[in-house]
């Protein structure tokens, strides 16, 4: 018996798939489960960045003070205010889900900005494809696009392995 199940229905995330479409950008107000804040000396900056670069738009602000940006449903960003801003990236990052169809232009756009603000776009062992992005603000972002759930991989045996399933496998983790 696993504890895991399939809940898609409950987020924002499209399936991965070659024709996963990226949900609209969500306007709703609701009470936020995560949010991330994020310092900034330059608010304007900031938000041009965010908005333009990384495909965010503003809910929200309190000038001088506070915007509240959003994308999808749950990816929520408050900018605030601050009088300084980290000298470098932590290596701590924040990482907001994207459809594999959005990673080129998100790259395009954020290097337009600022050049040397990307790095990647790179696959990895757990089957996205990720785009770090080092905002003006000198936070790490990181895009990540699920790439096509293959069930025969070697991916796919690992999560069996800990008890996660694919929706269509048989009781031994395999498909038929």
């Amino acid at each position: 018996m696993s504890d895991y199940y399939n809940a898609f229905e409950i987020s924002p995330v499209p399936e991965p798939g070659p024709d996963a479409v990226a949900p609209e950008l969500y306007r709703g107000i609701y009470g936020m489960p995560a949010f991330v804040t994020v310092p900034t000396t330059d608010l304007a900056a900031s938000v041009d960045f965010w908005v333009r670069g990384l495909g965010f738009f503003e809910l929200f602000a309190i000038p001088g003070t506070l915007v509240h940006l959003r994308r999808w449903a749950f990816q929520d960003v408050l900018l605030v205010a601050a009088e300084s801003v980290p000298e470098q990236a932590p290596r701590m990052s924040v990482s907001f889900a994207c459809v594999l169809d959005q990673v080129d232009g998100l790259v395009e756009s954020c290097r337009a900005l600022r050049p040397d603000s990307v790095d990647g776009p790179r696959d990895t062992p757990w089957t996205t494809r990720d785009v770090e992005v080092i905002t003006p603000e000198n936070a790490r972002v990181v895009f990540t696009a699920a790439k096509p759930f293959d069930p025969d991989s070697r991916e796919a045996r690992d999560l069996a392995a800990i008890g996660i399933k694919h929706p269509d496998a048989d009781e031994n983790g395999g498909h038929g």
